[in-house]
């Protein structure tokens, strides 16, 4: 088959937007990582609340996770205190949700504050009501590092 300007430039344009697709489709699995995450962070502060765990939890945890998805990573004890931090370290401070609790109602307005430490208040899958927040568009390891270099969420988001 000979090649005509007009395949190629076809070919060209084809390529473009596979890699633009595949571009989207890195970012959408982000997207899913890090609300996976931001709910297995909530999941574990809300059980630590409840029960009294021994210094193995997280070791224990990763080996069941591990053993249940062998191909998947992510899920080592050291992660997954990372998780935890992450989860807390976006809902201590209240900057981050008064900006998504800005569309939101009176109730549900409530519901994201925190009292303290102890009170922590968890909104079942608080996520879905601001997936598209831009915190789950940041890769994973750039949220490690802010949570490892930042104190509070002010350094990272000044409102």
């Amino acid at each position: 088959m000979k090649k005509t300007n007009d395949y190629n430039k076809w070919l060209k344009d084809l390529k473009a937007r596979i890699r633009q697709s595949q571009i989207k489709a890195a970012v959408k699995v982000n997207n899913e990582l890090i609300q996976l995450y931001w709910d297995l962070g909530q999941d574990i502060v809300k059980r630590q609340m409840e029960t009294v765990w021994g210094s193995g939890f997280f070791e224990e945890l990763s080996k069941d996770l591990r053993s249940e998805f062998p191909h998947m990573e992510g899920f080592s004890s050291t992660n997954l205190k990372y998780i935890k931090r992450f989860y807390l370290f976006y809902t201590k401070d209240n900057s981050i949700h008064q900006q998504v609790a800005d569309d939101l109602t009176g109730n549900s307005k409530k519901q994201l504050q925190i009292e303290s430490r102890k009170k922590v208040q968890i909104r079942p899958q608080l996520v879905d009501e601001f997936s598209d927040h831009p915190i789950f568009q940041i890769p994973w390891g750039h949220h490690r590092e802010i949570i490892t270099k930042c104190k509070i969420i002010k350094a990272v988001c000044p409102v």
